[in-house]
């Protein structure tokens, strides 16, 4: 008989000290919360890869935009009269009339290497290498 009373009083604590209408209502807000904020942080995660996507692909767009121009302007130059004139020259031994043909002699070490220079370096500004945080507070706060 005792178990049977201490369950009684069990259900009736549940029912009338934690089951009350207040503290149910208070779960399903606090379920609702953190529900919430995990679907915003989620959704934010995803705006800050897609942002990331979105930036790697405009880089590549410029890149081949530039490879397109530099093609197409080397397109017009091999299709220009001064390039074909240039290579009827060398290659055929052609020439306007009235022009004569002056062969030199091979340049010497010496003039070959007075003009030389050291190539220069290239610098490429990279972006810096950023911590999450910091990546973070850029994507939230674009002043930052």
């Amino acid at each position: 008989m005792n178990v049977k009373n201490s369950l009684r009083r069990v259900k009736f604590k549940m029912k009338h000290d934690f089951l009350t209408v207040e503290n149910v209502v208070l779960i399903l807000a606090i379920i609702l919360c953190l529900t919430w904020t995990y679907q915003s942080i989620a959704a934010m995660s995803r705006n800050w890869e897609l942002s990331e996507r979105l930036t790697a692909e405009r880089k590549q767009l410029e890149l081949v935009s530039l490879e397109v121009e530099t093609a197409r302007l080397a397109n017009d130059y091999y299709s220009s009269n001064e390039y074909q004139e240039l290579v009827a020259r060398k290659n055929m031994d052609k020439k306007l009339p009235g022009e004569n043909m002056v062969v030199m002699p091979e340049n010497s070490e010496a003039a070959k290497t007075k003009h030389e220079e050291e190539p220069k370096a290239v610098v490429v500004e990279e972006e810096p290498e950023r911590s999450n945080f910091e990546k973070w507070m850029m994507y939230l706060f674009p002043n930052y």
